[in-house]
């Protein structure tokens, strides 16, 4: 059985404890003023008192809670509030002044009537101020719980605007890169349908491939180089002879969670500032390897410059990946351009590194 305080229940037995502990404290207050007055009242009368005067107020504390979650008084001070509650505590007050002296009346010879003038005279400003700390008690745990509830939902408000726009920075991802492929395959169906073919299906696993992972925002490093392989893939057929890769990727780095499709808006960057710009061979090195808590990647490419200008390089694919890390990780990733001797351009990010385990069910993507 519980006692319900508003939106708190506390059990009967602990409830019912702790007024014992008030009851005590009061006890001993009397059984002290006795000894300092010369009473002869034993300790047990005193008891007595102290039973029938605050458990009166635990059978009325629930209707206090009720009235001051119904009339709050909040800042600033409303005067329905005080105007509500001002009546209500002399209203309560008399109402235990009226059940204590109801049940003193079966302990004591004197009558119902002297008994309450008895408790008006003795009890009464106690009483105010029992009611009162049980209203100041019930504002404070409403308060509470109010923040709380603020915190909770701010938390949440803050998770879902960042997962929000973590995906509205993926999906702009997606046109671009479409764009470029679909433009190469139509290109490619008068000149080499077989390349043409080939483009699309693996751009069409690619794509199959990244929607069964749409939702999860870092996948392991070791399934992101499955789905670059896709994309890399693409662009060979696409560039043929012209466009090499290497990669080379430390052991243990592999199960590092990074964000997913991080490589290849940065490659697609790469390419598209070198061969695609430019005439000649290009080859697009990918590095990647631990160095302490980080993640190092370095994409570089032989074929391009890093001009002057504050967005020289910083495309939507890169200007989107920036975002999508400071987002994730905060300032403890980075993402910066620079130049390579003797020529060429470096993309080189920095991860935190924490390993990340697959789930069962996650589908494998096959190397192209």
């Amino acid at each position: 059985m519980k006692v319900r305080l508003g939106n708190t229940k506390i059990g009967l037995f602990r409830y019912l404890g702790l007024w014992a502990v008030v009851v005590v404290v009061f006890t001993i207050q009397r059984s002290m003023q006795d000894a300092l007055y010369g009473r002869t009242w034993t300790i047990f009368d005193d008891l007595r008192w102290s039973i029938i005067q605050w458990y009166s107020w635990a059978a009325l504390a629930p209707l206090v809670f009720r009235l001051a979650a119904k009339y709050p008084i909040q800042s600033p001070v409303r005067l329905r509030g005080l105007g509500m509650q001002l009546p209500a505590s002399v209203g309560v007050t008399l109402l235990a002044m009226l059940m204590g002296a109801f049940v003193s009346t079966a302990f004591e010879p004197s009558s119902f009537d002297v008994q309450v003038r008895q408790f008006l005279g003795q009890h009464f400003a106690t009483g105010l101020l029992a009611y009162w700390s049980l209203f100041a008690i019930q504002q404070a745990m409403q308060f509470h719980a109010e923040k709380t509830r603020r915190e909770i939902e701010a938390s949440q408000m803050a998770t879902e605007l960042a997962q929000s726009r973590l995906r509205a920075l993926k999906s702009q991802l997606q046109p671009h890169f479409l764009f470029n492929t679909l433009h190469a395959i139509a290109t490619l169906l008068d000149e080499d349908k077989l390349s043409a073919e080939d483009m699309l299906l693996r751009l069409s696993d690619l794509l199959r491939a990244f929607l069964e992972d749409y939702d999860g925002q870092e996948i392991s490093l070791r399934r992101e180089l499955m789905l670059l392989d896709l994309y890399l893939g693409i662009q060979r057929t696409r560039f043929k002879d012209r466009l090499t890769t290497q990669i080379y990727v430390a052991p243990d780095a592999l199960d590092c969670a990074v964000p997913s499709l991080i490589l290849q808006p940065i490659v697609e960057n790469a390419i598209r500032h070198g061969i695609g710009e430019r005439v000649g061979a290009d080859c697009i090195e990918i590095e990647i390897r631990r160095e302490g808590d980080s993640l190092c990647i370095d994409v570089r490419n032989r074929n391009s410059t890093l001009e002057e200008g504050p967005a020289s390089g910083h495309g939507i694919g890169l200007s989107n990946t920036g975002l999508r890390l400071r987002e994730l990780y905060g300032d403890i990733a980075q993402v910066r351009l620079e130049m390579i001797w003797p020529q060429g351009v470096v993309c080189r990010l920095r991860l935190p590194f924490r390993e990340i385990e697959e789930p069962d069910d996650a589908p494998e993507v096959a190397a192209a």
